[in-house]
């Protein structure tokens, strides 16, 4: 095993920025390695930046590519409405430009549903998922099956047609708030600024604001609610690998999500990080980095037997 586990967790970018034009818009990646392509998806408020610890392990044995979503990151921050489907499409498509075949979806909180959805839409063209605190694996039937339960108020008051934009474009919630629900580890300043940056702008928190009115509660939005039950229909019934990081207490993944995993998911690996809460590849991105590579390897093996 690489000695990486003994380093701290690493606060640099090291990667050439690559961009590639979908929609008339830039989109902002990395590319690393050689090999089986595994694509990188963050969620809210982040960018691909969150990934940089444990590219430096699957480097090592894929190729690596990290985008940051359509209006986060480094990306281009157009005058569009951000919703889960607008994402999915950008994400779609830039997928089919790079001709990326046979790849492994890894994705974390926003980032696997819209890698979940891509999936579903094409079925033969992702070989495993790599599921990192995923959001919306199924739709809440009402607000008390929201998780986390503490955080009802907050997304409430985010979904409020009057309140709710206000209150992110003048207060940017997410980014403000990620020291505080890191639970194992503090962020440092320097960590806290690369997130800080793509928002600096308060007119650009649009993304932000968009994702927690995105979340299927109670029938709504009814079109995220219909994609996410037609992708499972997919998902549930797809021998694909699949591995689910996870943490005590956690976030969007606590008990109920869990056993849903269990219950409705085949071919399915478990992978607990410890203490942890959303962020995680802040929190222990070496045991993840580690685990991910020694997944991706054995998962890799198994395809070449039988192929």
């Amino acid at each position: 095993m690489s000695n990486l586990e003994t380093l701290p967790v690493g606060e640099d970018f090291p990667f050439e920025s690559r961009y590639l034009d979908v929609n008339g818009h830039q989109l902002h990646y990395i590319d690393q390695g050689t090999g089986i392509p595994v694509v990188f998806l963050h969620g809210n408020p982040t960018w691909g930046y969150t990934f940089r610890n444990v590219i430096l392990y699957m480097q090592q044995s894929a190729r690596c590519i990290a985008v940051d979503l359509i209006g986060m990151g480094r990306s281009d921050k157009p005058d569009i409405g951000y919703t889960f489907l607008e994402h999915v499409d950008y994400i779609s498509r830039f997928i089919e430009k790079l001709g990326l075949k046979d790849i492994v979806l890894v994705g974390h909180d926003w980032g696997m549903a819209i890698g979940l959805q891509v999936a579903a839409n094409h079925p033969d063209n992702v070989k495993a998922v790599a599921m990192i605190e995923p959001q919306a694996l199924y739709p809440n039937a009402s607000w008390s099956d929201f998780s986390p339960p503490e955080s009802r108020e907050l997304f409430q008051k985010l979904r409020d047609p009057e309140e709710g934009w206000a209150f992110m474009r003048d207060n940017s919630v997410f980014i403000e708030g990620m020291p505080h629900i890191i639970i194992n580890r503090t962020l440092t300043p320097e960590e806290h600024e690369q997130y800080r940056e793509p928002f600096r702008n308060p007119d650009q928190r649009k993304p932000m604001w968009v994702f927690p009115n995105q979340i299927p509660v109670e029938g709504e939005p009814s079109d995220v609610v219909q994609a996410v039950e037609e992708r499972n229909v997919w998902f549930t019934g797809s021998d694909i690998p699949k591995i689910l990081f996870y943490a005590t207490p956690g976030c969007t993944v606590r008990e109920p999500q869990l056993n849903w995993c269990l219950s409705n998911l085949r071919n399915l690996s478990l992978f607990h990080i410890g203490t942890g809460f959303h962020h995680l590849l802040e929190e222990n991105p070496h045991a993840i980095g580690q685990e991910l590579l020694r997944w991706f390897r054995q998962m890799s093996e198994v395809s070449h037997r039988v192929l």
